[in-house]
Formats: C-alpha cells, structure tokens, sequence
C-alpha cells in the first residue's frame, strides 16, 4: 500500500506540468529533465515586456513575396507578443492570445523553408502576413522577426528564421496543448527557441477539419490522427 500511495502522489506531483484543461493522468505530463532554451522556469509570473514597437521589417523575406491576393484582417497575424504563463513560462502570442509553435521539420539553413503544408496547415495554421506589412511588436526583438515565402505563395512570419503556427487544438487563449505534440512541435520562446520548461508526453494531433466542418476533438492528451505532422 505504501508503494501505490507514492505512486498516487507521484502522478499529483506531475500536474503543474499539464497545459491547462488536461488531466495530468490522461496527458502523460511530466517535467523536462533537460530543459534546455527554456524561457523561464515552470512557475514564472507575468513578466514586464518592453513597450510594444510598431512594428519590424521582416528580414530574408523571399524575392517575390506573397503574390496571391491580399489576405483579409481576421487571416494574418497582427501582432508577435511575449508572455509568460505559469507552468510553462516565456511564450510568444498573437493578437488575440494564442501561443505560437515551431516545427522541427523546418529548416533554418540556408534558408526558411516551411514544410508544413495542405493537411498540416490546416492543423497547425501558419502565422500568415501580407506583403509590406509588418506586425505589431511586444518584448520581441525586431531582428529576429522575418518571413518565408510558402508554397502557396502567401508569406508567414519567422522568429530566429523558424516559421510560426498556431494550433487548432488550442481553444482557448494562453492554451498550450500543442507542446511537443508528435515530438516536433514546440512553444517558442521570444528568441525563437524551444521551450522546453514542460515537456509533456508525446502526443498525436487532433485531425484536419473537414472541409466546411470545425476543428475535430480529441480526447485529451490521448487521442488524436495518425497524421506525421
């Protein structure tokens, strides 16, 4: 009995490292033993952000930029914000507070490449801007802001070269369920990097929408396709 009582309070002890709204039980969650790049340690507060800039010229953007046509207001990313929130600690949000990932099947080198495409995109929605148009700043540095030019032609905006997403599985502002998500997604930090203060278990994505239909469910922390991305 003594050795399932600390097993029970071992499984308790996991919890502060589950995003919000997941039972630490179904999500595996447990802490990084190495977390390395991590933005702030797992019980930070909010933290003081320099005043917010008007905006960065996005550097290595591609020669011929976006040529589709222009993307309305509601599509494209307005503004790269930093903040940190408990358990996980410094984040990058959008404008209407939504954590934005990086992707380990992108490259960086020689150049920004985004390969995360058709399918993919439509679960992880890549933080898209339009040509000459530059997204409000918070706590981010203005040089490490840049874009990529993806195959569809639109142009999506990097940090330290890696493009940025949101995820579909996130509902809720300051949601982080996408953390290490198929072992290649991961909050970014303000410098571009992994955060990986919480390193939960791996976990599947939830599956693409179908067309016309909203975003598909999975059970928590268990669930989700069999997609790659």
């Amino acid at each position: 009995m003594i050795v399932v009582s600390g097993a029970i309070a071992a499984a308790f002890a996991l919890t502060g490292c589950a995003p919000t709204g997941y039972n630490s039980s179904d999500y595996g969650a447990q802490p990084a033993s190495n977390a390395v790049e991590a933005g702030a340690t797992s019980e930070a507060e909010p933290a003081a952000t320099p005043e917010a800039t008007p905006g960065a010229e996005p550097e290595g953007e591609s020669e011929e930029g976006g040529e589709g046509a222009e993307l309305s207001e509601d599509e494209i990313t307005t503004e790269l914000k930093a903040a940190a929130i408990k358990r996980m600690g410094e984040t990058v949000q959008n404008q209407n507070g939504f954590v934005l990932y990086r992707f380990d099947k992108d490259k960086v080198k020689p150049e920004a490449v985004s390969n995360c495409n058709d399918d993919c995109a439509k679960v992880w929605p890549p933080a898209l801007i339009n040509k000459g148009e530059k997204p409000k700043l918070d706590g981010v540095d203005a040089k490490l802001v840049g874009t990529v030019k993806r195959k569809d032609g639109t142009l999506q905006l990097t940090l330290d070269k890696w493009p940025l997403y949101t995820y579909i599985g996130d509902k809720e502002p300051g949601q982080w369920k996408g953390q290490n998500v198929a072992g290649t997604w991961f909050v970014v930090t303000p410098e571009g990097k992994k955060n990986l203060t919480c390193l939960p278990a791996v976990s599947k994505p939830v599956a693409p929408p179908s067309d016309g239909d909203k975003e598909e469910d999975s059970p928590e922390g268990t669930g989700g396709s069999d997609y790659s991305y």
